[in-house]
């Protein structure tokens, strides 16, 4: 990609010209270099419509149109606000310099949608019993809507937020899920690891690598579908400082009869009474964002649910918060959750072929 997209500074504006042409579409960018590869600035077909009208010659050179205020990332930066603007300004390739202005790489924000610093663990050790007997013979998170295993939307959802480094833990028909992923998926190479015993719902997460120093790793269930933005709630887990935040999604009750509120002081005197009222929560969502210090406290021998995991932090004092999921979310439990799953990504995926 960074061959396609460079071209030396003092190369002719009509070579720019022809090397734009044989882009491929998306980002017509190109990124003028000097002999050492340092990069001198950013050249569009636009810029050099208006170096012309300013008087250049097709046989200018480069450096006479390139803009020097472009905008750029230094190596090992993975600033989510900043890449967050750049997408803002309607900006798709973003340079990511060396430290003496050399390009190391190029980000296109039409393949990624960010570059998140996290680690991922999807769980998926769980038997699917609810959606017997399809599930008799296929792992849960290998069933299939509309022709994709489920756990495959959300690795596709993760590869595109820029994260690379993703674990499975599995135990049921686990040898399936390696089977699965014995190849990569959306460019990612997945990582499984097993179970021997059951270790509730994040207890797998201590069988994984988890980041000795500090920073932040998500897990989740495998067997979800949604358009959460991965990107908001890591920003948010960032600005309150967290060190637990929890994607939740809106539940209501609604009560069919009419209910009496009683005096505190007096629970025999009735003070009032509110007819079907319906009152509404917040459901975990079973996404989460952990401090990596966090979940080194897990031990692979101890059986361990997220719920247990987050009792512990409140109970230590730390700081756990919630993000709303504000698109899609199903956890597809019940035959009747998969349907609804169905419709839904045959709905969007006929949306996007218009």
């Amino acid at each position: 990609m960074k061959n396609k997209h460079t071209i030396p500074a003092t190369a002719s504006l009509r070579q720019a010209l022809g090397q734009l042409n044989e882009l491929p579409g998306g980002a017509m960018v190109l990124f003028a270099v000097d002999l050492d590869g340092k990069v001198l600035g950013t050249l569009t077909d636009g810029d050099i419509r208006r170096a012309i009208l300013r008087g250049a010659a097709l046989e200018s050179t480069v450096a006479e149109a390139a803009r020097t205020d472009f905008r750029f990332l230094r190596t090992g930066s993975r600033d989510v606000a900043a890449l967050r603007n750049f997408r803002a300004a309607g900006i798709t390739l973003i340079p990511v310099l060396g430290e003496h202005g050399s390009l190391e790489d190029i980000i296109d924000l039409s393949v990624l949608t960010t570059l998140l610093p996290l680690k991922a663990v999807l769980m998926a050790g769980g038997k699917g019993e609810r959606l017997r007997p399809a599930t008799l013979t296929t792992p849960k998170p290998l069933l299939k809507i509309e022709g994709k295993a489920i756990i495959d939307y959300n690795i596709e959802a993760l590869a595109a937020c820029g994260i690379n480094d993703i674990t499975v833990t599995t135990r049921y028909l686990a040898d399936m899920l390696d089977e699965h992923f014995s190849d990569p998926v959306a460019g990612v190479t997945v990582k499984t690891v097993r179970e021997d015993a059951p270790l509730g719902t994040i207890g797998a997460v201590a069988l994984t690598e988890v980041a000795a120093e500090e920073g932040d790793t998500l897990v989740m269930n495998s067997d979800l579908l949604t358009t959460i933005s991965f990107e908001e709630m890591y920003l948010l887990h960032r600005e309150r400082k967290a060190d637990v935040t929890i994607a939740v999604v809106p539940y209501q009750v609604s009560v069919p009869y009419a209910i009496l509120t009683l005096d505190e002081d007096d629970p025999t005197a009735v003070r009032g009474i509110e007819e079907k009222p319906a009152y509404s929560y917040y459901a975990n969502a079973g996404i989460y964002i952990f401090s990596n210090a966090l979940l080194r406290t897990l031990s692979p021998d101890e059986r361990c649910d997220a719920t247990d995991l987050i009792d512990r932090a409140i109970a230590a004092g730390l700081r756990v918060t919630y993000y709303p999921i504000k698109g899609t979310w199903i956890d597809v439990g019940s035959p009747v959750d998969f349907r609804q799953a169905g419709e839904l990504m045959r709905h969007h995926n006929s949306m996007e072929r218009r």
